[in-house]
């Protein structure tokens, strides 16, 4: 029976972490992008704006269906065959567009049911003594729906954190394409892989103390 090498495995801690914060910038670009692209798609959804409404159902649904890999292959592989202006387009870009793609998709599903879960009664008190739709949404809606959906977009950026990953199939050396050439190298897959599953477990133990931490706050007015 083979011993891990834990000399190997501790001198790669901070090989690895070297590359931390390339998978960072990509999910947290992801997220921000993702999250400016659903709660568009969501007012859509929730205005029923003609037109607009059908174009959003068929994106939603599209990039919820179909696996992340095979988007991230689209937008690395294909776009370029379609548009050779597009082969400027790298890995870490493609990896990008892809989260924002594809978490967007799910995330303004969740961001309308946030929305539609407010009290009509508030709305439509908000109506009635003159605010605009727009003033609504701003000072009435979208505070609370904030709270109700933060716990599951912060659930989502976990899961982007996690999905970025997949970017060394694109020939992205991030996080876990590193690890996948040091094992390459070494031939210790196990003890890199072992390390680069404690490195992705500590940044989500981190950001579900955050999430704790933001639940708490925002729910502070509404449990007195």
């Amino acid at each position: 029976m083979n011993v891990l090498d834990l000399d190997y495995m501790l001198g790669l801690i901070p090989v690895l972490l070297k590359y931390l914060p390339l998978t960072l910038e990509m999910a947290a670009a992801g997220m921000v992008l993702a999250l400016v692209l659903a709660c568009l798609l969501a007012v859509i959804r929730v205005l029923k704006v003609p037109v607009l409404d059908r174009f959003a159902m068929l994106f939603i649904s599209f990039f919820r269906g179909t696996p992340l890999l095979v988007q991230l292959f689209l937008f690395y592989y294909g776009l370029p065959q379609l548009m050779s202006s597009l082969t400027a387009i790298n890995g870490i870009t493609a990896t990008i567009m892809g989260l924002t793609m594809h978490f967007s998709a799910y995330m303004a599903e969740s961001i309308r049911a946030a929305i539609v879960g407010v009290d009509r009664s508030q709305t439509e008190a908000a109506l009635s003594i003159g605010m605009t739709n727009a003033q609504l949404m701003r000072r009435i809606v979208l505070p609370q729906a904030t709270r109700i959906a933060v716990p599951t977009l912060m659930n989502y950026f976990l899961d982007m954190i996690k999905a970025t990953s997949l970017a060394f199939t694109l020939g992205v050396t991030e996080l876990m394409g590193s690890a996948q050439k040091e094992a390459a190298g070494s031939f210790l897959y196990f003890e890199a892989f072992i390390i680069v599953a404690i490195i992705y477990r500590g940044i989500v133990e981190l950001l579900s103390w955050l999430q704790r931490y933001l639940e708490h706050r925002l729910n502070r007015a509404y449990s007195r």
